[in-house]
């Protein structure tokens, strides 16, 4: 009997849910996982029917970092450049991808783990989830976007404390920090996300990508580059369908439907 896939992938109503799923090793993340997510997020960008998507975990944890197992029985690493290289590939797909995330945290996020989860555009935890800047413990030092994204998020001071001093901290801690967007009972987070996800697949595509890339970019920008790029996003948001169906619901008293029209042809 085959084992079961290491990502699962389940679409309804324009929501790709993916699923890390190596429960027995609290969803350590192997180079096959990588591979699997590697290959999910390049279907993402090439697909206009998955409006979000919802990052999470099997068993009760989102993810315990990089599974050091692999490593076991070697003497040295083979090429950690190459295999940097491959794992920061996929970092930059999550972040680039057009279409809004959200990480749904149960129980522990550690290391590359964590810096998944830091790498959506939403994080829901539940109460008893968990996080941890692993990587001095293993004698490492922070990687999958962790040295970028939590001096943005935290400012520089907690992010040195979260990384050298590698503290677990709770889901309270961590939407104090402002490192998780919401915090929910467990009995409730999957309800909760589900209806975040429904309303972004529900939204205006076009506009939310451009959204998020505006945001992305705006914390590298100085005012005329932002006000540059908001320029470019409105032109394009006023070349599609969405915009013309957003008046005319509003006209109308009802609700809109976003198709994301046709990107640069005023479709």
């Amino acid at each position: 009997m085959s084992e079961d896939p290491a990502l699962l992938h389940d679409e309804a109503a324009g929501v790709l849910t993916l699923t890390l799923n190596r429960p027995r090793r609290k969803n350590a993340i192997t180079r096959e996982l990588w591979r699997a997510l590697a290959d999910a997020f390049t279907q993402i960008a090439e697909t206009d029917t998955i409006r979000a998507v919802v990052l999470t975990g099997a068993d009760g944890n989102f993810c315990s970092g990089a599974d050091i197992s692999e490593a076991e029985g070697m003497d040295e690493f083979p090429d950690p450049g190459e295999e940097m290289r491959a794992i920061n590939a996929v970092v930059r797909q999550l972040h680039e991808l057009p279409v809004p995330t959200i990480a749904k945290v149960r129980g522990v996020a550690a290391g590359a783990g964590w810096n998944l989860a830091l790498g959506c555009d939403l994080v829901a935890a539940a109460e008893d989830a968990r996080f941890c800047q692993i990587f001095t413990r293993r004698a490492l030092s922070p990687d999958c976007g962790g040295s970028w994204l939590l001096p943005r998020l935290v400012g520089l001071q907690q992010a040195k404390r979260l990384t050298l001093l590698a503290d677990t901290i709770g889901a309270a801690e961590a939407h104090s920090l402002g490192l998780v967007t919401w915090v929910r009972p467990e009995e409730s987070i999957d309800s909760f996300v589900a209806g975040v996800a429904g309303r972004l697949a529900a939204g205006p595509p076009r506009a939310l990508a451009l959204t998020k890339e505006l945001m992305n970019e705006g914390a590298d920008r100085t005012l005329p580059e932002a006000l540059e790029g908001e320029m470019r996003a409105q032109t394009a948001n006023l070349s599609g369908s969405d915009v013309l169906e957003a008046f005319a619901a509003f006209a109308q008293k009802r609700d809109p439907v976003f198709t994301g029209g046709s990107w640069g042809t005023g479709g």
